[in-house]
């Protein structure tokens, strides 16, 4: 990672406020009738596949998208994500 400007660092009060970032790593729309039927080990289908990009979002705000990846050296197989595409909060993504 590079220096963040000053500006958003150690003069901003902000600078130390956690956020919360979901990972969207796709969608399902069964029915009704099929939720029902869900138990232990059913599996249900996404709108993705396992190598597509996942999404970030803060609420409802796309910021990026990357790559799921296991965190290097744990032993517990911690996911992570490789960002590969940040959005331009000013401009758009």
């Amino acid at each position: 990672m590079t220096d963040a400007p000053a500006e958003t660092t150690g003069t901003n009060p902000f600078s130390q406020v956690p956020i919360e970032i979901t990972i969207s790593v796709g969608k399902a729309r069964p029915l009704v009738r099929d939720m029902l039927r869900l138990q232990r080990d059913s599996v249900l289908p996404l709108d993705r596949r396992v190598d597509d990009p996942v999404e970030l979002y803060v609420g409802d705000k796309l910021i990026a998208r990357g790559e799921l990846t296991e965190v290097e050296g744990d032993p517990n197989g911690q996911l992570a994500v490789r960002l590969t595409e940040v959005a331009d909060l000013q401009n758009g993504l």
